[in-house]
């Protein structure tokens, strides 16, 4: 049996007659979707534009062509693969407009693009951290230099890195 709410929400859609929302919603078992092809098959109601179907999502006024804001868009697994893909590209163009330097002396020792340090960093984490920590004990010093990472904070914390170095190799030799 259909209930008043549906009855209103079938004559709203279709506009047909309280009588005829009743009937089609009795008929098809208070199914809206399928009262509305109920409707739709007597000639009563007029077949959606563009030959599309009928949804059971309520409709909001839009603008033409706007997509309706209740139904999911699902992306294609190759959508999400070229976003992923596009990511990538972008992180690893940063990481190679950006430079690690490693400098003693205040002369440049090694220059490497950001990319290849990560790329140290996740393959050689146990043999290059080791290895930066012990150059700060030989007087090397490490900075960045780039648009996204030559900014100053990044490099003063990297300074302080090393004057802690210092200050740990005048302890241990005042001992």
């Amino acid at each position: 049996m259909a209930t008043l709410e549906q009855v209103e929400r079938l004559r709203e859609k279709a506009n047909v007659s309280f009588a005829e929302a009743k009937e089609a919603l009795d008929a098809t078992g208070g199914d809206l979707l399928e009262a509305l092809i109920y409707l739709e098959k007597q000639g009563k109601v007029p077949p959606p534009p563009g030959g599309g179907t009928y949804s059971s999502y309520e409709k909001e006024e839009k603008s033409p062509g706007a997509e309706n804001s209740h139904q999911p868009r699902y992306e294609s697994c190759g959508e999400v693969l070229r976003k992923i893909g596009r990511l990538f590209l972008k992180i690893i163009r940063k990481g190679n407009s950006n430079y690690f330097e490693v400098v003693r002396g205040g002369n440049t020792v090694i220059s490497c693009p950001v990319t290849v340090l990560v790329i140290l960093l996740l393959f050689m984490f146990w043999v290059v951290v080791p290895l930066l920590i012990i150059g700060l004990f030989f007087d090397f010093r490490y900075r960045f230099r780039g648009n996204e990472l030559g900014k100053e904070t990044i490099n003063r914390v990297m300074d302080s890195a090393s004057n802690a170095a210092e200050e740990i190799k005048k302890s241990v030799k005042t001992k």
